[in-house]
């Protein structure tokens, strides 16, 4: 098995016991193993008989993650591939939730705390920045860094909304559009950026250094002005645009390359950038 196929069907450790993982590359999702979960926090001697009847009750009421759950071979105790229900993050919270234990106590206050924070949010925006300031200080992440990435949040928002302005469609076609700016760029694609800097589910931003950071920003707000001037009418053409927006600050990136002679798109992942002596190559 390649270090890749490690990596991907690895396992995690839930308060120091075992919980079987798989990792889905097309859905960029975690998924997990439902009776591992429930073992934990139930302690029952039989997780496969608990399982069965709690998820016999969800069904009669009607609980549509439930419905939603699909299954996956993973490895079991006897060293052969077995099927098993998994579930995603969202499907797994919303499971802890009906499992009557005190250790999913942690987990249910924790998710309401994550709700209620939310929509304190929704009500007051600026409250999610100052929470994402924190959040950032507390991962280890200097200030000129913070602000830095907290700009390029207010770029990107540009962007989409003059995407949305032009008739872009949120989800698939942002994406598209995302890829091919990244892509023009930088060089690669959003997902072999990732790869190159052994990203699962964490944000590809929070891992650029500062240097990325600018030039991906010029990159979006480059699109967004020649939108606002070319004015977009079809998905084709705003496609074009990404592509020549994204194209301005790749010719950047290698100018600097050039004259520096070294690679601002790297391998380096958050860790590298909040220790700064293995930032070096």
């Amino acid at each position: 098995m390649d270090n890749n196929s490690k990596k991907e069907n690895r396992v995690k450790l839930f308060e120091d016991q075992k919980v079987r993982t798989h990792w889905n590359e097309a859905e960029e999702q975690w998924y997990f193993s439902i009776i591992d979960v429930i073992a934990i926090l139930t302690e029952s001697k039989d997780p496969t008989a608990y399982w069965r009847k709690l998820k016999q009750r969800l069904r009669q009421e009607g609980n549509q993650t439930v419905t939603n759950l699909h299954g996956l071979k993973m490895m079991a105790k006897d060293g052969k591939m077995r099927k098993t229900d998994v579930a995603n993050t969202e499907q797994l919270f919303r499971l802890i939730q009906s499992v009557p234990s005190p250790k999913a106590e942690p987990f249910k206050l924790w998710i309401a705390q994550i709700a209620r924070e939310r929509i304190d949010e929704i009500e007051d925006p600026e409250l999610g920045f100052d929470r994402l300031m924190e959040t950032y200080l507390k991962k280890g992440y200097s200030k000129q860094w913070i602000n830095q990435r907290l700009k390029s949040i207010e770029v990107r928002k540009e962007l989409t909304d003059e995407w949305e302005n032009r008739g872009v469609k949120k989800g698939l076609e942002y994406a598209i559009l995302t890829n091919e700016i990244t892509k023009a760029w930088s060089g690669f694609t959003v997902k072999d950026y990732k790869k190159l800097k052994g990203l699962k589910k964490e944000n590809l931003r929070d891992n650029m250094s500062n240097l990325e950071l600018v030039l991906n920003m010029l990159a979006e707000a480059t699109t967004t002005e020649i939108s606002k001037e070319k004015k977009p009418s079809t998905f084709q053409e705003n496609e074009k645009v990404a592509k020549e927006g994204g194209t301005i600050a790749g010719n950047t990136r290698k100018q600097i390359e050039e004259k520096t002679g070294k690679k601002i798109v790297n391998k380096h992942s958050a860790k590298a950038y909040l220790n700064p002596k293995k930032e070096e190559e």
